[in-house]
């Protein structure tokens, strides 16, 4: 029977995965060492671990494939072998509505709670429908690109053409399905694979000609990319802990054409006055290290292997580095402190002590709520340098 073969697909990547890799980073290697399953194997079993993960932890007493019967027909508007065996009465109902759907199931299953999903929600950032937030989980963000003012309408003209579905948000902002495959329609270094909430954060930068900027965790450089996008003659710095992510951002700055950038690997979470002594910056980037709380519909085995503990351990990290990189800013230009999490630990509670601790003062912030527009929740923060007599 093709159902058992799939659940049994299923079952048998679901039990070879702990959690310590990314699912999109597991999969591929799984599927390289099994190459028994056929591409048909791989495409259910890769929907059926994404759709299960989205379950979070609710309903947890009922058995493996109840919860991912449950988990398929909340999260597809296609139906599986899966939902047909398990959940007959419910077959009809494939293409209601999100609320629909998740009344259905409150109704069948009188235990089912969204606040399940989301096992942290006491730590949420103020200001977050949780109602809203938890439903999102059951969907794919977007995928999103940045492209120029101008070259949107040829972009997009290029992409209908292909019948692809394009959504423009903002004058550089095109929404296309998760998953489009672009590499072989747009011109490399035409766009950039950006969420929409993290292109929202450079409305924050406000950078000025000649300026110097650093981009202190600028991991592949997206941020960065963003800011030159804004103001492209800047003298810029990034650094990262990593050298390997540094070479991916060198790929990624040749395409874009930036050519004049210092680059260096930092530790942050140590005192880098040997090397920095005679730097000062009038705007510094800190897209700080966090739990990616905000991002987890796009991660959503996060859902269940995420271990409450690194909240505190995150904020830690990103106070020691406000630490670090503060005394390198000058006195009245901005600090902006950016998360991809939504608790409050990791953003209005760490703003606070940077304020109470150092020598800033917050001009303002923002939680962006990236589930209203099917992307990632974020937070950003503007804080401007006081001048000390």
């Amino acid at each position: 029977m093709r159902v058992e073969h799939q659940l049994k697909a299923f079952e048998q990547v679901l039990q070879s995965y702990d959690g310590t890799l990314p699912l999109h980073r597991f999969l591929p290697a799984y599927f390289k060492q099994n190459k028994q399953m056929g591409s048909s194997d791989r495409r259910w079993a890769m929907r059926h671990l994404y759709s299960f993960f989205r379950l979070g932890k609710a309903l947890p007493k009922l058995t493996t494939e109840e919860r991912l019967s449950i988990a398929d027909f909340l999260c597809h508007d296609t139906l599986s072998l899966i939902v047909e065996k398990n959940l007959p009465d419910l077959v009809h109902k494939i293409t209601a509505s999100q609320i629909e759907k998740i009344d259905l199931i409150a109704s069948k299953y009188p235990e089912f709670n969204l606040e399940d999903i989301y096992p942290f929600a006491k730590h949420l950032s103020n200001g977050i429908d949780t109602g809203q937030f938890f439903k999102s989980f059951f969907l794919q963000p977007d995928l999103f690109i940045r492209v120029s003012a101008e070259a949107a309408p040829s972009i997009m003209a290029t992409l209908e053409s292909e019948q692809i579905p394009v959504k423009q948000i903002t004058e550089t902002a095109l929404s296309l399905p998760n998953g489009t495959k672009l590499e072989n329609i747009l011109k490399e270094g035409s766009y950039q694979v950006q969420d929409l909430s993290s292109q929202h954060t450079g409305t924050y930068f406000r950078p000025g000609k000649w300026e110097k900027w650093w981009d202190c965790c600028a991991a592949s450089g997206g941020k960065t990319l963003l800011l030159h996008s804004l103001e492209p003659v800047l003298d810029l710095l990034v650094t990262d802990l990593r050298e390997s992510i540094l070479l991916n951002l060198d790929e990624r700055f040749r395409l874009a054409g930036i050519k004049k950038y210092h680059k260096k690997e930092l530790d942050l979470l140590k005192n880098n006055d040997q090397i920095l002594h005679h730097y000062t910056f009038d705007g510094i980037i800190l897209d700080a290290p966090c739990t990616g709380s905000g991002t987890w519909g796009r991660t959503p085995e996060m859902l269940t292997f995420f271990e409450e503990r690194k909240i505190s351990q995150f904020s830690t990290i990103q106070k020691s580095i406000v630490g670090n990189v503060v005394k390198y800013l000058k006195p009245g230009k901005p600090l902006i402190y950016i998360t991809c999490s939504a608790f409050a630990a990791e953003n209005e509670d760490v703003v606070k002590y940077i304020t109470d601790n150092f020598p800033l003062e917050l001009e303002s912030m923002e939680l962006i709520k990236g589930y209203e527009q099917n992307a990632d929740t974020m937070f950003v923060a503007r804080l401007l340098k006081k001048n000390q007599d």
